[in-house]
């Protein structure tokens, strides 16, 4: 029952900067269109809506129009050129290697609403793969699908990782919904990663929500709201 970090991977391990997410979204607007026959602005509506009420716009697709999701994973996330854009960060792996050889929080978990795959391509092509001690992930051959920020990924996280006190659990995330969701069920240090100045705003809005939550602008901030594990 030792403290285990759990990380999120997208738009979290590496800058949103990136454009990842971006190009993401381009593929799953075509992935609506295509499959869905439907017109950009309704494309775009259902997208968001889905991704507001379920935390993923896979979810919505699966629960409501009973796609396959592994059919999707190949055409959005496995289809990214990832190779192109992604190249190993040195920083990154440094401050990873320093949390884990201080003693104190020996485990680092990977903690995603992506697909094993993607996942693991992401943090090989970062560099930082073989630092983690296993992943959660949103397993596309279930249904109903669960992810974050429903209670039930937050307990599978727990069990997988071998969190008996949820007061050991470190946290961190680019999405206010998944941090918000950590904090109402009982993880012990959460921490919201806020890249883009425009974002500040709506987490600010939601300070009596936030209260309790850390806030970083850079994933290379962990120690300053973490030092105890440092």
């Amino acid at each position: 029952n030792e403290p285990v970090f759990f990380f999120d991977i997208d738009n979290c391990l590496y800058e949103r900067s990136t454009k990842i997410h971006d190009l993401m979204q381009i593929y799953i607007h075509k992935f609506f269109k295509d499959n869905l026959k439907l017109n950009d602005e309704d494309a775009h509506r259902l997208h968001h809506r889905y991704y507001t009420q379920y935390g993923l716009a896979i979810e919505g697709l699966v629960r409501n129009h009973k796609i396959n999701a592994l059919d999707y994973n190949k055409l959005v996330d496995d289809a990214l050129p990832l190779e192109k854009i992604l190249k190993p960060n040195e920083e990154l792996r440094k401050m990873l290697l320093s949390l884990k050889k201080n003693g104190i929080c020996k485990r680092l978990w990977l903690f995603t609403n992506a697909y094993k795959n993607h996942g693991l391509r992401v943090v090989h092509l970062l560099g930082i793969g073989d630092l983690f001690d296993g992943i959660t992930y949103c397993h596309y051959e279930e249904f109903p699908l669960i992810c974050k920020p429903m209670p039930q990924m937050f307990d599978r996280a727990l069990k997988e990782a071998g969190v008996l006190d949820k007061k050991n659990a470190y946290f961190v995330d680019d999405s206010g919904l998944n941090t918000r969701a950590a904090k109402k069920f009982g993880w012990g240090h959460v921490i919201q990663y806020v890249e883009r100045e425009e974002d500040l705003e709506a987490v600010r809005s939601k300070s009596a929500e936030n209260e309790g939550i850390s806030l970083i602008r850079n994933i290379l901030d962990i120690p300053k709201v973490c030092p105890e594990l440092f």
